[in-house]
């Protein structure tokens, strides 16, 4: 069952994109003016949906997981309704996908690349499977600006030597901006999101390091609960799902999110599980 029907879709998508033009209007004057993208991440949920917001004009569309990226991309349905829709990739990609994604039909970006070897990966793979297409792949570097073990991207004081190796020994590959995932359910009344707050101190960084003009780098940030105030302190691509197709239906099978680490079991907890695997033998 969908959550949000075929015919919601166009205005739920309508009442977002008003919401982010309004959060533009009252970003501070002293910011790089450059128009949000409204990613649309359309996770878990059927092409149909993904057809019905594009007729309503959309064109930027999200997924997590690369698999369902492929099926999505390559649904005759979609090749056929969506000719100018732009993927973006921002889930956590391991390099044994990278070949798969990069097949992708019209995909736009790679808004997750964590690591100097991910992007050697990225820029070697685009460059074979691309060869006859002078155009640079967009990717962004995330980073981990909470912190947090569960979460992937870089350390903040890596950001500036994997930019710099993007720019410089990647070739195929076209550094647009920085990304990052944030603590779950911060409360603004807190004041503003200090993750937010920390890859916008990591831009500046990263553009008086090497040189960069500051409106040249774009900052993914901001989700279905806090894009307008990503937008207001800088965000230039939110990723909005949610608010746009509705809950997101799961399988009764629990699934990983692709924005935190598989949990590893301690020492402790490994020798109990060989404990009972033993009693049950």
């Amino acid at each position: 069952m969908w959550n949000v029907g075929m015919s919601e879709v166009g205005k739920a998508l309508q009442a977002v994109v008003d919401r982010v033009n309004k959060a533009a209007s009252r970003r501070p004057k002293t910011l790089p003016a450059v128009p949000p993208r409204l990613v649309a991440v359309s996770k878990t949920k059927p092409p149909e949906m993904v057809i019905e917001a594009y007729r309503n004009g959309h064109r930027n569309f999200g997924e997590n997981y690369v698999n369902e990226l492929v099926d999505k991309a390559s649904n005759p349905q979609v090749l056929e309704s969506c000719p100018e829709i732009e993927w973006h990739f921002i889930g956590h990609l391991q390099k044994g996908n990278v070949n798969k994604l990069l097949g992708v039909p019209n995909l736009f970006m790679v808004e997750t690349v964590d690591s100097v070897k991910l992007a050697d990966k990225v820029n070697s793979s685009w460059q074979r499977l691309r060869a006859a297409s002078t155009r640079r792949l967009k990717v962004m570097v995330q980073i981990n600006t909470s912190g947090e073990e569960s979460k992937y991207g870089l350390p903040p004081g890596e950001t500036v030597n994997t930019v710099k190796h993007i720019l410089n020994k990647c070739s195929a590959l076209h550094f647009s901006g920085l990304m990052t995932i944030g603590r779950y359910g911060y409360d603004l009344a807190d004041g503003p999101n200090p993750d937010f707050q920390a890859l916008l101190s990591q831009r500046q960084v990263v553009c008086d390091s090497l040189q960069i003009p500051l409106e040249n780098v774009e900052l993914s940030m901001g989700m279905s609960m806090d894009f307008e105030h990503a937008i207001e302190v800088g965000s230039t691509n939110v990723r909005v799902g949610s608010t746009i197709f509705g809950n997101r239906d799961y399988p009764n099978t629990p699934t990983p999110s692709p924005e935190k680490k598989p949990m590893v079991p301690t020492e402790d907890a490994a020798k109990k599980m060989e404990c009972l695997t033993v009693t049950e033998k």
